[in-house]
């Protein structure tokens, strides 16, 4: 690749064993603790769950059948993303990096620096890790006795976990479980110390500063005491230095919205870095029904395959793509050597779920069947905030072009046949090509956009499972339909030699 100048390649090719070695040993323990886990604790709830049932008998059955293949199913679909993020998203990310980019745009490496690298990301190790333990460990006991009380609460006010009687069981179990809830917490903010302490050296190389590598370790311990007295309830910010370690504030359109703990309350943002200790929130507990009124992470998957279903039925019946498009996805050894079907698809759908919730009016996203997601019921999950707020921006975007019916066309045909030219000139869906340079070149910015936003979404885990389900029940739709017609035919012919004769 042309990305990395000559130091920088040699830097990345002696860090990659101590990379690999790390990524073998990460893998292998959280694959362990994973499964234990989830072996265990699935068919534990499962069980509880049987209970809903209405006589004796479905309960005893449901008690030994449920959780037994259910849990094999998932351990199976655990294994099967985990494969499809190592053999296609990774090589899609090395595809990426080797395609060539622009020269003034080749990241550098100074020799300089290197000796100020090793120190700053040595002394994060030596600072962060022994800081971040100090912390955890004194407000483990606060946030014990917090947790208990809260649950303890909600048992006796059934509130919160203990609303529905089904439910009791499970929150009874988490009280008895709560303070390996508490000793999780510790052993992962440790762990997770190590590559904040580590990302020191990132800093420095991206700053070209040995100073603010030195004012990023003095921050993030102040920054990770402010987080933990925030999710603890305690006094607001931190009596620790807290030094300014970029050159530049992060723009507020790359900024991370998140909603408070408190459902219905104001929502507030946050930059998109800084430390993370995932510990289990002992606010105002919710009720069962409370979090069914969110969007769920799986709804949203399940909408947006929804939605590039009937629209890749609808170009199917319109002879836009056809059902060898299909098969020859499915046979691709990668989904982007199949672009009209692996990234045209999918963007020409996600492209007219924009469109349609700037026709609502909604604040945020509609998706299939008119579901809403917006900041306040958004899935609660770091990754999904990473993509909603470059959504909507692309979104006011689009509504700010005020795109004529032919203008979108255009661009309809431009995000599915863009990677064909052949195919983008055959297909005539009655687009109007914009005479004005400057306009055309707001609508391919918006192209380039959503094609990026789709191959980024495209490597996510699940996706690709559920994408080539979906395509399945296409191929299977496909050839019922063909079929249909042929025996339509046939009969139409039989009855028209009927007549000859």
């Amino acid at each position: 690749t042309n990305r990395f100048d000559t130091p920088l390649k040699v830097a990345i090719l002696f860090g990659l064993p101590v990379l690999a070695a790390l990524w073998l040993s990460l893998s292998i323990t959280a694959s362990v603790i994973v499964g234990l886990g989830y072996g265990f604790f699935t068919p534990w709830v499962s069980t509880f769950e049987a209970f809903r049932q209405e006589n004796e008998f479905n309960k005893f059955l449901h008690s030994i059948v449920d959780g037994t293949w259910d849990t094999v199913k998932g351990s199976c679909t655990v294994v099967r993303d985990f494969a499809d993020l190592c053999v296609y998203s990774y090589p899609t990310y090395l595809k990426e990096i080797q395609e060539p980019g622009n020269p003034d745009e080749v990241q550098t490496l100074k020799f300089i620096h290197v000796p100020a690298i090793i120190i700053v990301g040595l002394l994060g190790l030596l600072v962060e890790v022994p800081l971040y333990t100090a912390i955890v460990i004194v407000k483990s006991p606060l946030m014990l006795v917090k947790g208990w009380q809260r649950l303890v609460h909600d048992l006796i006010s059934r509130e919160g976990p203990f609303l529905e009687t089904a439910c009791i069981p499970v929150a009874g179990l988490a009280i008895l479980l709560w303070p390996l809830f508490v000793v999780g917490s510790i052993v992962l903010a440790i762990f997770t110390s190590v590559f904040v302490g580590l990302y020191g050296s990132v800093v420095v190389y991206q700053e070209k500063s040995f100073k603010r590598g030195l004012a990023y370790i003095v921050a993030q311990v102040a920054e990770f005491d402010e987080y933990t007295n925030d999710w603890l309830y305690l006094r607001e910010g931190t009596i620790l230095p807290k030094p300014r370690y970029r050159k530049k504030q992060t723009p507020q359109s790359e900024s991370i919205v998140v909603p408070n703990r408190v459902h219905g309350e104001k929502s507030e943002s946050f930059p998109s870095e800084g430390p993370v200790m995932i510990i289990p929130g002992i606010g105002r507990s919710r009720s069962v029904k409370e979090s069914i009124q969110d969007v769920k992470m799986v709804q949203v998957w399940g909408k947006m395959m929804d939605t590039c279903e009937t629209k890749a039925r609808e170009l199917l019946e319109g002879d836009v793509i056809t059902h060898a498009d299909l098969i020859e996805w499915l046979k691709a050894n990668n989904g982007h050597d199949s672009p009209i079907i692996g990234v045209g698809l999918p963007t020409y759908s996600f492209l007219h779920t924009l469109v349609y919730s700037n026709k609502t009016g909604a604040n945020g996203l509609v998706l299939f069947d008119d579901v809403i997601v917006t900041h306040e019921n958004r899935p609660q999950d770091r990754l999904f905030d990473w993509f909603f707020q470059p959504v909507l921006v692309l979104k006011e975007q689009i509504k700010m072009l005020k795109l004529e019916d032919g203008e979108l066309r255009y661009l309809e045909r431009v995000v599915l046949f863009g990677s064909s030219p052949q195919r983008l000139e055959a297909w005539e869906n009655g687009c109007v090509v914009p005479k004005d340079p400057l306009r055309a070149a707001q609508i391919q910015g918006i192209s380039r956009r959503l094609l990026g936003m789709v191959r980024s979404i495209s490597k996510l885990p699940t996706y690709r499972r559920k994408y080539r389900h979906l395509i399945k029940d296409l191929v299977s739709y496909t050839s019922i339909a063909e079929k249909e017609g042929s025996m339509k035919f046939e009969s139409i012919r039989s009855v028209f030699s009927g007549e000859i004769c």
